[in-house]
């Protein structure tokens, strides 16, 4: 029961890193979608709502799944480096993996936050362009996906 258990919070974890994901892309191809002039570094475009909207749900979603990934797989306490040299293999993996989700849980949520906040303004703004911050979100979800699978897979093996 414990392993059907734990392989469906595997899947939970997956699917809303993906969805997460295709939502940051969707809204990056929104924003394509809009009027703009572009002018060596500097741009002039009109802002979009729907990338907005899903900036925002793909910001929401990568959050969500960070926390339940972190809440299931647990403490992994190593304060020193001491510790980390005497751990198990499973545990350092574990360690390693919730370094990296906890990297790809700043890059991605930055990068939407920015995202989605460059097209929250009632009218059109100039200045340098912000190119792909959605899909670079959107890609970090993925990448978030991945080692948090890693990490739940890695903490419930050092446990036992």
């Amino acid at each position: 029961m414990a392993r059907a258990a734990g392989i469906l919070l595997c899947l939970l974890i997956v699917i809303m890193d993906v969805a997460a994901g295709i939502l940051g892309i969707e809204a990056e191809i929104a924003q394509n979608k809009e009027k703009h002039l572009r002018m060596w570094i500097f741009e002039c475009r009109d802002p979009s709502h729907e990338a907005f909207m899903l900036g925002l749900g793909a910001a929401l979603l990568l959050g969500l799944a960070h926390v339940i990934a972190n809440l299931l797989g647990g403490c992994n306490c190593i304060c020193s480096q001491d510790e980390f040299q005497k751990a198990s293999p499973n545990r350092q993996v574990s360690v390693a993996c919730l370094i990296l989700t906890w990297i790809a849980l700043a890059v991605g949520l930055s990068t939407l936050v920015i995202g989605a906040l460059s097209n929250n303004r009632s009218r059109g703004s100039c200045g340098f362009s912000h190119h792909h911050f959605l899909s670079i979100g959107g890609i970090s979800c993925f990448v978030h996906g991945l080692f948090s699978l890693a990490y739940y897979v890695s903490a419930t093996a050092s446990a036992s």
